[in-house]
């Protein structure tokens, strides 16, 4: 089975020679030391090595198991949990009100990415958890607060979020389930939830249902949906956990991958709840979970590639399979290793420049979510919101690519389970569809956060992309390598969202039938924008002869690897966005 290696080293170098995130003017950044992040990083790869990573595969081969209408979690799993609630990682950017260590967000999601890649359905039990918190934290009372924040911090009692119902899933204004008023300011919840993640299970004292449910008379659609706190077990004046809520699981869903984590149909039979928010605004306080879950599932995408991308790697250095068509390599095997041959180096460049770049962007985005929350920064809130979607939707897709990419590498062993390959590719094929299916992120973002603000946030995207190519002008190791790719890559882009600007309103079907590929297109800019910055700081490192050479020299190879062979996506997706819809939408239903 893999084994799982933190990439420490590539962490700091983000955090501190392209973030320079100490000496960013954000509060709580100051502590942000090399020494610091280092340590905390140390400590959680240590409990992602040696305790996450080999239940892996103890949890996607047991699963879960539903016994007399409670959970069960694999084996291993309730022990590493508390081991994880003990080291105080379950709150480490939670507010110190309720017990959290009020690290910044973007430490958090280094840290996150540990988790992910050594065990990501073992993680979603506490990720879920801290979305919960995060809406219960901006939209609750003080008394909830006060009832609920402390323990879900500690991950005594976990979250969940209840959306989806069975006949319904994006379209959430068709939903069924019912809220009616108690007299005594709860409502009694009533109707079926699927698809939902940690639902239920034994890792905890109680579990906190976030539930979306309409009150009789609500105004029709997604403007009249509320949120409710429904917990499993009622919680008593002096907050003890009491009598059993009126919530059950219906049956345990039987999934592709992340076996490790229980996905239930929950069962809300006039259970107990409290309003989070106002009534009829439950969308509002939900996207403030969903919104954080969805940079969290683009971390998700490229952290199993991260993991897949490790274990292709050490299997194609030891692999003896042919001969280098140069000469031979490896005169006293057999065979060379599989790493000789130009088309295996071509895989790995693919994984390695994608979960590098990807991992660039998503601590960038953790970097402008600590900008807005810390310091009230509405230009890095604007960026961050425009960029989510393309996060979540574009990270997930390539990042299940590369865990197929991964897999191939391994020939028809990638295809025995005894490899653990298989894992990584079926466990990566969820991010692609929950918290927003990636069409519905494409759609969204082309219909609504493109046109946001008059389009300035993407204008200030460009202006960022035109401002580092200027700046840097004239330097030689970026000019070629980095800057004309960029450049040129840009341009695609805006051209792309000038077609959609212009075409858009006469015929809405001309841009929806691009957005996939734009935000495909999307993608690609911020990625090279992110190789770009990352070029920047390496060679900066080799003119000052500081560190790690051959970590230096590495990095500018591989940026200008994915600048050459990955960038010039960019105009395959132009291309396509130009067609417009008329290709598109030529059958009829009845020609399908």
């Amino acid at each position: 089975m893999p084994t799982y290696t933190p990439p420490t080293k590539d962490m700091n170098f983000l955090l501190h020679e392209v973030l320079q995130a100490q000496h960013a003017d954000i509060p709580g950044y100051d502590d942000m030391t090399p020494d610091f992040t280092s340590a905390v990083l140390e400590e959680a790869g240590k409990l992602s090595r040696d305790v996450l990573a080999p239940l892996n595969s103890t949890g996607d081969q047991e699963g879960c198991v539903l016994e007399n209408g409670i959970v069960r979690t694999p084996k291993g799993f309730k022990a590493a949990f508390d081991q994880m609630r003990e080291g105080g990682w379950t709150g480490l950017d939670c507010d110190p009100k309720y017990g959290g260590q009020n690290m910044p967000y973007l430490l958090g999601t280094a840290v996150g990415e540990l988790f992910v890649s050594a065990n990501m359905a073992f993680n979603m039990y506490q990720g879920l958890t801290h979305g919960a918190y995060s809406a219960i934290h901006t939209h609750g009372t003080e008394a909830q607060k006060d009832t609920y924040l402390e323990r879900m911090v500690a991950c005594d009692w976990t979250g969940t979020m209840n959306l989806t119902e069975p006949h319904c899933g994006t379209d959430l204004g068709l939903m069924r389930t019912k809220a009616e008023p108690a007299g005594d300011g709860t409502y009694k919840i009533t109707g079926t939830k699927i698809f939902i993640s940690a639902g239920d299970h034994d890792l905890s004292d109680n579990v906190i249902h976030l539930v979306l449910a309409r009150i009789a008379g609500a105004p029709a659609g997604v403007k009249g949906v509320s949120l409710f706190i429904v917990p499993k077990y009622q919680v008593n004046a002096d907050g003890s956990v009491g009598n059993a809520n009126n919530v059950s699981v219906g049956a345990l869903e039987e999934k592709m991958g992340i076996h490790g984590n229980s996905t239930c149909v929950m069962n809300f039979d006039g259970a107990i709840g409290t309003l989070l928010g106002e009534e009829h605004k439950g969308m509002r306080a939900m996207f403030t979970m969903m919104n954080e879950a969805r940079i969290g599932v683009g971390l998700q995408g490229y952290a199993q590639a991260e993991a897949a991308y490790q274990a292709s790697r050490e299997y194609a250095k030891d692999r003896l399979q042919g001969r280098a068509v140069t000469g031979v390599e490896n005169p006293d095997g057999p065979a060379d290793p599989l790493i000789v041959h130009p088309d295996i180096r071509r895989n790995l460049m693919d994984q390695k420049s994608f979960v590098e770049g990807a991992r660039a962007l998503t601590f960038w985005g953790a970097n402008m979510i600590d900008q807005d929350h810390k310091s009230d920064d509405k230009d890095a809130r604007a960026l961050v919101t425009l960029l989510t979607p393309v996060i979540k939707g574009f990270l997930t897709d390539k990042g299940f690519e590369m865990c197929v990419q991964a897999q191939q590498i391994f020939g028809g062993h990638g295809y025995i389970e005894e490899h653990g390959m298989s894992q990584f590719v079926r466990d990566a094929r969820i991010t692609m569809i929950y918290e927003g299916a990636n069409g519905v992120q494409a759609l969204d973002l082309v219909g609504r956060k493109l046109a946001a603000d008059g389009g300035k946030p993407i204008m200030a995207f460009f202006t960022m992309v035109k401002n580092f190519t200027k700046e840097n002008e004239g330097n030689d190791a970026l000019e070629t390598g980095f800057l004309a790719p960029l450049k040129s890559a840009s341009k695609d882009l805006q051209t792309a969202a000038m077609f959609f600007m212009e075409n858009g309103m006469k015929n809405p079907n001309t841009a929806l039938a691009g957005s996939y590929d734009f935000m495909h297109l999307f993608g690609h800019v911020a990625l090279g924008l992110m190789w770009a910055r990352m070029g920047l700081a390496a060679n900066t490192a080799l003119e000052q002869g500081a560190g790690d050479a051959t970590f230096y020299k590495t990095k500018l190879a591989t940026g200008r690897y994915y600048m050459a062979r990955q960038l010039p996506a960019t105009k395959m997706h132009l291309a396509r966005i130009l067609s417009g819809a008329d290709t598109v939408m030529a059958l009829n239903e009845e020609q399908f």
